[in-house]
């Protein structure tokens, strides 16, 4: 790998942005330092902002990718290759994809569950992030479980997340177009598509010791678990004492202060921050923010969201840059056990993006780098040099 070093800008080191120069070998931070030094390749971060990559890990904005209108797919390798292309152009260095495994056939269907993660897997070497899969699973999609059961012992799932819009189905069927909307995302006839929902509603007094199985699995495996729109502060208590200790949109404050209080991780959309409000009408994102109810801020359906709501909430003074990035970087990856990235210090993977903030709410990602690698770079310009000089940096 070659060696780099970033030098002219401000780095957040720790809490805090200082100058320094930063000095990645072998695809890791070697070091840290105010000194610079001649390097393989040395790249100019003057005016910018240095800091850890964002880890997104609940994301699935890739899904327009593959299909941006009902019933028009496209191959999921190109899907892919374009959304790991927005994602690295937003700072995300690494994605999990938000994979939903419904009951319901189509775009969030069993065939589309094993496509997808067959092609994360395949293509992780042509892809700049660092890809990983995050399931989804319907709680009432119950011929999953098997081999949901499979894929967490041989450590194919990153995440496992526990939803159910059971409700919002049922409540969806009563609405014409909502439920047209449905119909033609499965791709079934309405007659046929009436005919499952029933099915599936029949085994709901199935579904409690379904997630309690697949729970135990992937506590055993060491593999996050979260919880999706908790309801209530018993909700959550019940996921909890199941070892699911991220509670993903809760959708009042009561919930996500239950949460926060009881030590989970809570998770809210950025897009949420970035309009002001919930798509749903639910709980604001900078609301919780502001009372520390949110611990992780996530692309959700829209990459540019992460990097876009760091800036605005220290522009909005309702957290400094150096706390709020904590948002998208250091707080993801510590929830999602990435130890080795989240932060720019020595021995930490070198995940890092330069930002140009000069406009507060329109940063711009000018150059990303995922493990030494430079994978963005929209100013050439900032290439020093390349010489072949291998020499020690020096301790400040």
């Amino acid at each position: 790998m070659t060696d780099i070093l970033i030098e002219g800008g401000k780095a957040l080191i720790g809490h805090e942005f200082v100058d320094a120069s930063i000095h990645i070998e072998g695809g890791e931070i070697a070091e840290t330092s105010s000194r610079s030094a001649a390097k393989a390749l040395r790249l100019d971060g003057r005016g910018l902002l240095a800091l850890p990559g964002i880890v997104d890990m609940h994301g699935d904005a890739f899904e327009r990718q593959m299909m941006p209108r009902p019933g028009v797919g496209f191959p999921i390798d190109v899907a892919l290759l374009d959304s790991d292309r927005q994602a690295i152009a937003n700072g995300i260095t690494t994605v999990f994809h938000a994979t939903t495994w419904s009951w319901e056939p189509g775009l969030r269907g069993t065939e589309n569950a094993h496509r997808l993660l067959d092609a994360i897997e395949a293509m992780q070497p042509q892809l700049a992030a660092d890809t990983r899969f995050h399931l989804r699973q319907e709680t009432y999609n119950l011929d999953a479980e098997p081999t949901i059961a499979e894929w967490l012992v041989t450590g194919r799932v990153h995440l496992l997340a526990f939803n159910d819009h059971m409700d919002m189905t049922s409540a969806s069927m009563s609405n014409p177009k909502k439920r047209m909307r449905m119909v033609e995302r499965a791709g079934l006839s309405e007659s046929e598509f009436d005919k499952l929902v029933e099915r599936v509603l029949a085994g709901a007094q199935s579904v409690p010791a379904s997630i309690a199985r697949l729970a135990a699995i992937a506590n055993d495996y060491g593999i996050p678990l979260l919880s999706h729109d908790d309801k209530s502060p018993e909700q959550r208590a019940e996921f909890r004492a199941m070892g699911v200790r991220l509670a993903e949109f809760p959708i009042n404050e009561e919930t996500a202060r239950a949460a926060a209080d009881a030590g989970d991780f809570t998770v809210f959309g950025a897009p949420n921050v970035v309009r002001g409000g919930s798509h749903t009408g639910w709980t604001s994102a900078s609301d919780m923010v502001s009372k520390g109810l949110c611990s992780i801020l996530a692309s959700d359906y829209y990459y540019p969201a992460p990097l876009l709501a760091a800036f605005m909430l220290a522009a909005d003074n309702i957290l400094p840059l150096e706390q709020a990035w904590s948002l998208v970087s250091g707080a993801p990856a510590a929830a999602t056990g990435l130890r080795d990235r989240g932060e720019i210090a020595p021995g930490k993977r070198a995940d890092i993006i330069l930002v140009d903030a000069q406009e507060p709410l329109r940063p711009r990602v000018i150059a990303a780098m995922t493990e030494g690698r430079i994978v963005h770079l929209t100013e050439p310009q900032r290439v020093l040099s390349a010489s072949a000089a291998m020499r020690q940096v020096e301790p400040a």
